[in-house]
């Protein structure tokens, strides 16, 4: 399904050749265009190759402000941002050292960190814990003690995508059997799984910020489903793919990416969370994995 430059969506599996390959597909370079949306507050962090290598950048939601976050002296590629609730400190996925891990750095840029090997990893509410991926098993981290524990069952194939509820009681997940992929949510405590929803290749779960909506993606677009699994409904419509959808802090608008085709070259777009005509956020080189604070 999906082609991560990194990490690819259904199996989330460290790909590096295909950041290079893109790199040399997509030449030179581009600056975007902002895209005016006036009625957009807030920050929206992403992953882009713009710089040459991939580097966590920023834009204010309605395109302005563009910033590259870090530094283009590491070593590796830099994916997956996620900004913790109080808005100081962005968790990613990064190459650095020849092996993915999970790091982080100040939101407006700076020095990195190492907290442990593995990727997608996501704050619980609180931010005292992270919940993240690691041979294709979902662990959660106290990040005080280090301590870990695997909450996704021993026998599971291919989790991916691990991504807190508001409330901190249960993780949504993404898992991937022969019949494909579907959304099931875990429990900090290991509980049986849960299917939420299990049709057209449904991944990358993300809450939106009432809890009420998990966003997802499909084969070829953004969707909600509701944690219980009801009132399913496609978001985007447009022509090519769109993937790695997430909600702004208000709860009425999608930020998400989309491609011409499942290799990109990719740019972020938001939408009305009802669905709609989406408004265009960035151009140029591929810009992926979107989160709005």
């Amino acid at each position: 399904m999906s082609n991560h430059p990194i990490l690819n969506t259904h199996t989330r599996v460290i790909v590096v050749k295909c950041i290079f390959s893109m790199a040399l597909l997509l030449g030179a370079v581009c600056v975007p265009h902002a895209f005016a949306a006036p009625a957009l507050e807030g920050e929206i962090v992403f992953s882009s190759d713009r710089s040459g290598s991939w580097r966590i950048w920023s834009v204010q939601a309605d395109g302005a402000d563009l910033q590259q976050l870090s530094a283009d002296d590491a070593e590796g590629h830099d994916v997956d941002p996620m900004v913790s609730p109080d808005g100081e400190t962005i968790l990613f996925s990064s190459t650095r050292g020849g092996s993915i891990g999970v790091w982080t750095m100040p939101a407006t840029g700076g020095e990195a960190t190492r907290i442990c090997d593995g990727d997608q990893a996501e704050w619980s509410p609180n931010a005292s814990l992270i919940a993240f991926r690691r041979d294709n098993r979902v662990w959660i981290r106290q990040l005080a003690s280090g301590v870990e524990r695997v909450i996704s069952p021993e026998d599971w194939p291919l989790c991916s995508g691990p991504a807190w509820s508001p409330d901190g009681k249960t993780i949504a997940i993404a898992a991937r059997w022969d019949a494909g992929n579907g959304i099931y949510k875990l429990t900090a405590k290991g509980d049986p799984p849960v299917k939420v929803y299990d049709k057209k290749g449904a991944c990358e779960p993300h809450y939106t910020p009432d809890g009420v909506l998990l966003v997802y993606e499909t084969e070829s677009n953004v969707c909600t489903v509701r944690p219980d699994g009801t009132k399913n409904r496609m978001v985007t419509f447009q022509a090519g793919v769109q993937r790695y959808g997430r909600t702004s802090p208000d709860g009425k608008h999608i930020v998400y990416c989309q491609g011409v085709s499942e290799n990109g070259p990719w740019e972020l777009y938001v939408v009305s969370v009802k669905g709609g005509y989406p408004t265009k956020l960035t151009t140029g080189s591929s810009d992926m994995n979107p989160d709005w604070k």
